[in-house]
């Protein structure tokens, strides 16, 4: 699933390309996808333009001309949303683990939700392998209401080490299960739970009420560290995640302890990264440098 660090890359790439066109036409191909009245979905769209994108989490929401209307859409698993105009072809998600390479080239396939056409003549076409990505069309109260259940954007001015100690103070549970659950701080997945314990030298297992002062704060700055990094070197690439531009994340080249189990610890020279299940996620870490 990408992350927070893959689509902010998704969103500010789309916005150079299906801002202010009129959308046409919507062709709905598959009708679970979206997750709103279907009738309703497409009288919204048709004839109206896309003016901004902006991210909350996970989730992508393209704001429309028409006041006080939302298109939500949530990429999920195998998420993909590619761009065509001519011969130009962009894309931005996963697809199916780069068993067809294709799949952004041949459109539309088996594989194809909904399709938008813009004016002029381009379009933009939701994939998705495994049916679980979703598209809504919500008012700006709905909005509010769904927007409200994220927790803090870790990227945000506001968010201070401060803000932080009060998000982990009377907390249970450990440190991976924390930063993985979206109602405390948004955005953060499996990949960039590992990576940011790993940079902070705490092992996910910790319990958060055992943590200390100093270990608190290294967790805070990991967090904003490796998030920018993520997000300058454009995601973090696996099996067929690719952005916008149809490139590759090249975060993969940073990656410490994400599938690197059995090599190595990168930092220490002595530990071996192990593989364990914590919050129901594979988790990576060193039995050596992480406390």
């Amino acid at each position: 699933m990408p992350e927070l660090p893959e689509v902010e890359t998704i969103k500010n790439d789309l916005k150079q390309k299906i801002l202010r066109k009129k959308i046409e036409k919507v062709d709905l191909k598959l009708k679970k996808t979206v997750k709103s009245p279907v009738r309703n979905f497409v009288l919204d769209l048709e004839g109206n333009k896309f003016t901004n994108i902006k991210r909350r989490g996970k989730l992508l929401i393209f704001n429309l001309s028409q006041k006080n209307k939302y298109l939500l859409i949530h990429l999920r698993m195998t998420g993909q949303l590619i761009y065509q105009k001519g011969k130009e072809t962009t894309a931005g998600g996963h697809s199916d683990n780069g068993k067809n390479n294709n799949a952004i080239i041949d459109l539309p396939n088996k594989h194809t939700r909904i399709i938008f056409y813009f004016s002029d003549e381009s379009q933009l076409f939701f994939n998705d392998l495994r049916r679980f990505g979703v598209a809504k069309i919500v008012n700006k109260k709905e909005l509010r209401k769904i927007t409200d259940d994220f927790g803090v954007e870790p990227l945000e001015k506001d968010f201070s080490l401060k803000i932080f100690k009060n998000l982990i103070e009377n907390k249970n549970g450990n440190a991976k299960a924390f930063l993985l659950n979206q109602k405390y701080i948004a955005g953060i997945g499996n990949i960039y739970a590992d990576e940011i314990l790993f940079e902070a030298k705490v092992l996910p297992g910790r319990k958060i009420n055992s943590l200390d002062v100093k270990e608190i704060k290294k967790i805070y700055q990991a967090i904003k560290k490796i998030l920018k990094k993520a997000i300058k070197y454009r995601g973090t690439t696996f099996y067929s995640y690719i952005d916008a531009r149809g490139q590759k994340g090249n975060f993969t080249k940073f990656l410490k302890v994400y599938k690197q189990e059995k090599k190595k610890c990168l930092r220490c020279k002595k530990g071996i990264i192990q593989k364990t299940k914590i919050a129901g996620r594979g988790t990576r870490y060193c039995n050596k440098c992480q406390k």
